[in-house]
This record gives C-alpha cells, structure tokens and sequence, in this order.
C-alpha cells in the first residue's frame, strides 16, 4: 500500500468514523475519503456511501466502483461479523481483526476463558448457560454479600449488555431480561457472572499488527447518563485525555501483563490480531485489571485521542498492516483533550429525530472541533438522527483550558431537547491536574 494519492473507505457512521475521516483528512497521502454511511459531518469532508455496515456486498461493490486503496472499520458489529474477511477475499485491503480476532469483543465467555488460561488479572467469574441456574447463583451471592454482581451478556448487546447488580431483585431482573425474554438475541444464551470490581477505568488502545503493539495515549470516559456518574449507562457521555493516574508504572503493566499476554494466547490459537484493541482497565487496590476488550476504536475515546496524534495516521496504519510497527515512530502531541458529548433529550431511552441544529459553525470558531454521530443533512439543514448527536472536543496546554474550550463551544450549539453533561473533566480539575 506504499503510495500516496490514497482513496479511503471509513466503515460506519458515527462520532469515531468522523473523527477517523477528519485525520485521514489531513494525510498528505489522502486524495479522497469516502465514509458509508457516514453524517453530515463526514459529507463534508470526503463522500457518503450508502449501505449499512453489515451490508459487506453493497459495501465491496462500492468501494470497486471507486477504487478504494483501503477500508477502515469503525463500529464492532460489521467486525464481528466478518468484514475484514470478506474485503481481502475481495482483494481490498482492510484495517481491522479478523472475525476469529474479534472474539474478543465478541465473546465474553471466549475472552475470560482465554484470560483465565493465560494468568492475565481479571476479576473472578462464571459462565452459566441456564436461566435458573443463574437465578440461584446470584441468590447464593447476595445471601452471603453485599457487594454488587455484574452480569454480562455473552454476545455483542450494542453496549448496553452489561448490568452492574446492587441487590438479588436487580441481579434476578438482568437475568430474566437477558436469558428468559431474550432482549439481546442470542447474546444472553449464555451470562457471565462476574466479581464486582472497584477503581479508577481506563481506555487503553493500541495499533497491533499481529506481534508488535504500539500503544495509543490512555483516554478516560463518562458513561453514566447524568453527572456524578449517575444513572443509566449509555455509549459515552464525554472522555478526556490522557488519564494522570494511568502512571508509566500502570501503563507499562497494562502492555506487559494484560495486552501483550493476549496477543500471544491468541497467536497458541492460530488467530493473528491485527488492527486496534482497546482494553478497559480498572486500576484496583491489587493493581490494575482488564474489565473487558473491544475490537476497535474507542467512541467516544477516539474523538480525544486522534486529535493528539501527531504522526501522520495513514503511516500507522500502513506500519500494522504490513508487520512493522516495530520500526514505526508514532509522536503525540503533549496537549489535553477533552470531549463533550451533545446528546439528543431522552437518551439512553426514546428520543426524537429530525431536529435543527444549529451554531455548529460558532462552535468550531470558538476552537474546538464537532465530531457528528447521530446528525444528516434534510432540505439544506442539518438535523438530529441518533441519540448520541455530536462530540465537542477541544485541546490546551492544561485540563482548565481543555475543559473550558470544550464548553465554551458546546454552549454555542443549540437544539430542542439538547442535553449534556456539565462534568466532564471535572475530576481531573478536582485533584489538581493541569
């Protein structure tokens, strides 16, 4: 893939594919960057595609027509289910796992079975494929304690899969949910119950190209609905970057002892990981510990994360798919990042679409950058289209000035029912981190 003059296809058509379309953008080896389906922030950048992501003969006959040189997937689902497979079969080189790598996220049960193999820390589990048997298990738990249960779907759950249980009523309810009234699919054929862990998360991505990981700057995001992370979970309300107590001591751990483990128990399997890995760690009193791995890039992470890359991302890309990112030198820029998600009112529940937008051009004046997710362009104006609308994200040479650009800017934007949270950032300001 050695040339310049490159025709890109961005896979998806949320904030993260805008904010791969925005950096591939500023390639000086990029001529054109399609996205399917993309947003209205993605139209303005490159071409929109139609076709859903899981649309891979639609997506193969599109990118032929336009000669694409190489695909990029952003969401999970297309991953897991085979794309990267499907566009080499065609001969399009594609930037992601494979179907047997993307297990990973995939799979619970695969993945703690593969951890538990390997040694690698994780909190304590056990997979129950039968809906009384799981019942009577998180009986048992809370007859003898009080610390939460978590009780996760096996299969993909568009994120929402994971249900954190503070008591046997919540715990028997996640359970019916999941195996008896099946709201996940076949995802909830099987549960896995699973120790209640406690400390700071952290977002840890990096460029793998089958051996070799090079590692991305550590990301920290909200997912709870409304501040002082409370209420339901959704996709990510906000993130910021890098993460002061992720410590080169917590970091360096989290590659040797967690990401780089992996990588080798996947290869005693046959299965090569190339692509991006993000690891969801927890850093608890006996050290950190992976909560669980996704088989792409973070979202809303890469929304804070890219804008700090200096290197060119078309380079990295190329370095992991043909084997050398040993030899890559990838150069961050030593700034703050911080995103603000600007969601439609009733997210994570029902919320309305086709909304006007507007002051998206004031926004990006007052210097910060709007990532689209849930936006289109409908008789000239753009409008809402999911739940999650836009990722406002700013830079500084402190968290202060990071936080208060981003602000500063989403205060900018206004539609009926825009909703936000008002602290991200907040805990890095309240220890004192510039």
């Amino acid at each position: 893939m050695r040339q310049d003059n490159l025709r890109i296809l961005v896979v998806g058509g949320g904030g993260r594919e805008h904010a791969l379309a925005w950096k591939l953008a500023q390639s000086r080896r990029v001529a054109r960057v399609f996205c399917a389906p993309g947003n209205a922030g993605t139209a303005a950048i490159g071409e929109n595609l139609p076709g859903k992501p899981t649309e891979f003969d639609r997506l193969i006959g599109s990118a032929k027509d336009r000669s694409i040189d190489l695909a990029i997937v952003g969401p999970e689902t297309p991953l897991i289910a085979g794309i990267v497979d499907a566009f080499e079969a065609a001969g399009i080189p594609a930037f992601g796992p494979s179907k047997a790598a993307a297990q990973l996220e995939g799979s619970k049960v695969f993945t703690k079975r593969l951890l538990a193999e390997s040694g690698i820390p994780t909190g304590a589990f056990k997979v129950i494929a039968d809906a009384g048997e799981a019942a009577s298990e998180v009986r048992r738990h809370f007859a003898s304690s009080d610390r939460p249960l978590v009780i996760k779907a096996d299969g993909e759950a568009a994120g929402k899969g994971v249900i954190i249980a503070a008591n046997e009523t919540e715990g028997l309810r996640a359970v019916d949910a999941m195996m008896v009234r099946r709201i996940f699919g076949a995802s909830g054929d099987r549960v896995v119950l699973e120790e209640y862990l406690e400390g700071q998360e952290a977002s840890l991505m990096a460029f793998v190209d089958g051996e070799q990981v090079a590692p991305m700057l550590p990301a920290q995001d909200y997912k709870r609905i409304h501040d002082g992370d409370s209420g339901p979970n959704t996709g990510g309300m906000g993130c910021y970057c890098p993460v002061p107590s992720v410590t080169p001591e917590v970091f360096n751990f989290a590659l040797n002892r967690i990401i780089r483990p992996t990588l080798a128990a996947l290869t005693g399997k046959g299965i090569h990981y190339r692509g991006v890995l993000y690891a969801g760690i927890i850093l608890t009193t006996d050290g950190p510990k992976l909560l669980e791995y996704n088989c792409r890039f973070g979202d809303p992470e890469t929304q804070v994360v890219l804008p700090l890359l200096e290197t060119d991302l078309v380079d990295v890309i190329e370095a992991a798919l043909e084997g050398r990112l040993d030899a890559a030198s990838i150069r961050w820029y030593n700034r703050k990042s911080v995103c603000v998600v600007v969601a439609s009112g009733g997210y994570p529940g029902d919320y309305d679409t086709g909304v006007p937008i507007s002051g998206l051009a004031d926004a990006e004046c007052a210097g910060a950058v709007v990532f689209h997710a849930g936006t289109k362009t409908t008789d000239g104006r753009i409008v809402t289209s999911g739940g999650r609308v836009l990722g406002v994200t700013a830079m500084g040479d402190t968290f202060r000035d990071a936080v208060e650009g981003a602000y500063a800017a989403v205060r900018k934007i206004r539609f009926d029912g825009m909703y936000h949270r008002k602290d991200i950032g907040r805990r890095v300001l309240r220890v004192g981190c510039s």
